[in-house]
């Protein structure tokens, strides 16, 4: 073991002698290494941003949660001119399935609405994303409250001139007052403020809470009518923990159909999308994007393989005299290999280790000026980083090696001189 530690030292010795003494020739060689490196952690770091960003905006719900629409979240086999006569879900169906699905949780209406101007005095924000909703939303989005409270069943289903709203919105309108209890006016209507969510953060999407208002569903429901094809209606429902998913999604469809009348023989003019379905078209999209992010990257790395590769055949014809004595001194020839893999490893790991540091360098300034959407680096990608500029080191450095473990001594001491 003393043995290889040793040999490790004295390879670390050489490398660095390479490095020092022949700066130009060694440095270009290991830039395809950096480059190679920084490209595919700072596409693996940056996949890993965005897929974290995606599942933090949707972190409040559960993976086990449905919604149930007339549009389908992924690909489906039903044409399109079809699934534009499918009929909205409607507050009655929502009704519906809260009296009758068993083994669920929570079960929520929601419309989508355009945006929407909030006056307060003489202050105005426009552009307000607003979430039209049933009291259940509550539970199944796990909201944080700042201040007040939620609406209640009873508000919900008057329709009560309530509203909560979310940080941003609430500070741009009230700067240090109290915005509990305060009447603001939308839709050419009063409201009172029972409610501010706590500060989420900018969305990647721009979908952040901070700058939404929340209301009674049938508030919208008397504005807009249930007719209107832009609101695209949905029903968001949580079965209980532990039922079993399958099961739970036929429940549901039998439901429906029932509510609607449809025959045993009839399509299903509706759609059950599951989030766990959109989790795994996350994880689908990020692991193309990776895939092909480290198909390009590869070649940057084939380059710093092959300039690795080159270092070492120089250095094998530079220290062929050195081989040879240490051949005639007993030096195996694994000692020889070991010594000139141990040198192509290191090399090509200092090459990576530049190119990592470059990485957390640019993710800082990324993250400077992209604001609330934050790179990370993560130990994971650092660890992947170190471990392919090692492998990339051994595969360049095994054929040099090899060639400089099969010199005859004699011949060796010979052309060195």
């Amino acid at each position: 073991m003393l043995i290889y530690l040793r040999l490790l030292k004295e390879s670390f010795n050489f490398a660095i002698s390479a490095l020092v003494n022949n700066k130009l020739r060694t440095f270009l060689s290991l830039l395809g290494v950096t480059i190679g490196i920084f490209s595919i952690i700072a596409i693996l770091a940056a996949v890993d941003s965005l897929k974290m960003e995606i599942e933090d905006s949707i972190s409040g719900l559960d993976n086990s949660t449905l919604v149930v629409a007339r549009y389908s979240f992924g690909p489906t086999s039903i044409p399109r001119w079809r699934r534009e006569q499918f009929p909205d879900v409607s507050y009655e169906e929502y009704q519906y399935l809260s009296r009758n699905l068993n083994d669920v949780e929570a079960v929520t209406y929601g419309m989508n609405v355009p945006q929407e101007a909030i006056r307060y005095e003489d202050k105005t924000v426009s552009r307000v994303q607003i979430g039209a909703i049933t009291h259940e939303y509550y539970d199944i989005e796990a909201l944080k409250l700042a201040k007040g409270r939620f609406f209640n069943e009873a508000e919900s289903a008057s329709g009560a001139p309530v509203l909560v709203l979310g940080d941003e919105i609430a500070s741009s309108l009230f700067d240090e007052e109290e915005p509990i209890g305060k009447t603001v006016r939308m839709y050419g209507r009063k409201f009172n403020v029972i409610g501010v969510i706590e500060k989420e953060g900018a969305g990647l999407f721009g979908n952040s809470k901070d700058g939404a208002a929340y209301l009674p569903v049938n508030v919208v429901r008397r504005i807009y009518g249930d007719n209107n094809r832009g609101s695209f209606p949905q029903i968001v429902i949580k079965p209980e923990s532990g039922v079993d998913q399958a099961e739970f999604i036929a429940q549901v469809k039998q439901r429906i159909r029932a509510a609607r009348g449809l025959k045993p023989d009839d399509i299903e003019n509706f759609f059950i999308n599951e989030l766990k379905g959109f989790s795994d078209m996350i994880d689908n999209l990020t692991g193309q994007l990776n895939f092909m992010g480290l198909l390009i990257s590869g070649f940057s790395l084939l380059v710093g393989g092959f300039g690795i590769a080159n270092i070492m055949f120089v250095s094998v014809k530079e220290r062929t005299n050195l081989i040879g004595i240490q051949k005639s001194l007993g030096a195996k020839n694994k000692f020889i290999l070991y010594q000139f893999l141990f040198e192509a490893v290191i090399l090509a790991v200092i090459g990576g280790l530049i190119g990592l540091f470059f990485v957390w360098i640019a993710s800082i300034l990324a993250s400077m000026f992209t604001g609330d959407f934050q790179f990370v680096v993560s130990l994971k990608n650092l660890a992947i980083g170190t471990i392919v500029s090692g492998i990339i080191g051994l595969i360049s450095g095994i054929i040099p090696a090899i060639s400089a473990s099969r010199l005859n001594p004699v011949d060796a001491i010979r052309t060195g001189m």
